[in-house]
């Protein structure tokens, strides 16, 4: 009989709907629920045993003993009838989690399906987060120092933010709390600021030692550093942004439909990490900075921790100019040897008016920044791409985009 169940329940999981998890759509699922009905991944299903019998009862496929009242439950529904029932009204801007996203987002996802059922009863008042609206604390981590204090987020606040010009982004490794989130918006820089930005275009030369011309911006990117430590109020936070940047989009875009503006809605940075950098001179020493790609500005900072980047650049399209390679320019010079390793592996990020050059400490670390960059080279700009442009860069006469940056 436990022989017969196996095999039934190995032909159940490879049914369209049934081969993926039914909570983070990862491959080849090993575990089911089969109260609810449902197959889902090794990950989704300790999470699933958090939420308790009462909610959800897990079995695997193989290494467990099933009843025939159990198979029979699980072949009755299966992933793509509990989704039409647990998904029904899942907002647009709502992020469903994929198979590596941060912990929080996935549980929370999991837990809004099946213990709290947001979704599945249209009768009833929905969460606040789907209609764009969160007030409460939340605790900030200070400007210049890293002590993290309750602050009110309100309708009358200290200080607004744009939603338009916002993103969010979940940072549980680099904050070292599972439920952080980094908010990066942009802010008006102070006129009589000498920042490393300022100092670096006065002093910057183009190629052949010519002087470069830099447009600098009035605006800079700030981030903010914050968590709560209630789990699905930190996710609720997240999901009110999205919502409100949706709502926002969809009438700055009116010709754009859903499907696209959900596509332009923040999302995780695309990359982070340690990157070695010259200056603009052949000359330049290597200086190590922590980079951050968030959609087409790639920033970088002294730390990865910092309150504003030391440097932005808009990443544009490949017909205006753009590139990556790996690799570096013939006269600049080499990474060498220094305190804490050197990339060895150089690349170069091409702009119209300058070309960056990079290095990684592995051959590994440097194809991964070059394909995600590449990503974004290869992909056209769309108005909310030239909205960015428009804050972050002055056009030339040509159409080509400048880049406000540092050494």
């Amino acid at each position: 009989m436990a022989d017969r169940n196996e095999k039934l329940l190995l032909g159940l999981v490879k049914k369209i709907g049934n081969n993926i998890c039914a909570d983070c759509r990862s491959p080849d699922p090993e575990w089911a629920s089969y109260n609810i009905g449902i197959f889902i991944c090794t990950r989704c299903a300790g999470i699933h045993r958090g939420l308790g019998a009462h909610i959800s009862k897990v079995k695997h496929l193989k290494l467990d003993r099933w009843e025939d009242s159990q198979v029979e439950k699980v072949s009755s529904i299966g992933n793509l009838a509990a989704a039409a029932r647990y998904e029904l009204n899942v907002p647009a801007s709502y992020r469903k989690p994929m198979e590596n996203d941060p912990h929080t987002l996935l549980e929370q996802w999991i837990r809004a399906k099946y213990e709290r059922e947001e979704f599945c009863h249209p009768e009833k008042q929905p969460p606040p987060y789907m209609s764009g609206f969160m007030e409460g604390f939340l605790m900030k981590r200070g400007r210049t120092d890293s002590k993290y204090k309750p602050r009110r987020f309100k309708k009358e606040p200290k200080a607004v933010l744009r939603i338009s010009e916002l993103s969010i982004s979940f940072c549980p490794v680099k904050m070292c709390n599972q439920t952080s989130f980094q908010i990066s918006y942009l802010a008006d820089l102070n006129p009589t600021s000498t920042s490393e930005s300022s100092k670096s275009a006065r002093n910057s030369v183009g190629s052949g030692g010519n002087p470069a011309t830099f447009h600098l911006s009035s605006v800079t990117t700030r981030h903010l550093y914050l968590y709560h430590e209630d789990p699905k109020i930190a996710v609720d936070w997240y999901m009110a942004i999205r919502c409100s940047r949706l709502r926002r989009m969809q009438i700055a875009f009116p010709a754009a439909s859903e499907e696209e503006l959900v596509r332009w809605l923040p999302k995780d940075f695309a990359r982070e990490g340690w990157l070695w950098k010259t200056g603009p001179r052949p000359s330049d020493s290597y200086k190590k900075r922590w980079f951050t790609l968030d959609n087409r500005k790639l920033m970088y900072h002294e730390d990865p921790m910092d309150a504003s980047p030391k440097g932005e650049i808009f990443v544009g399209e490949k017909g205006d100019s753009f590139f990556v390679k790996e690799g570096r320019a013939q006269g600049i010079s080499p990474a060498g040897a220094g305190p804490g390793g050197v990339g060895g592996f150089p690349f170069s990020l091409g702009t119209p008016q300058r070309t960056f050059h990079l290095s990684s400490t592995s051959a590994e670390d440097r194809d991964a920044w070059i394909k995600v960059l590449q990503t974004v080279i290869d992909t056209p700009l769309n108005p909310r791409d030239n909205a960015l442009a428009a804050r972050l860069c002055r056009k030339r006469a040509s159409g080509s985009m400048n880049l406000f940056n540092s050494r």
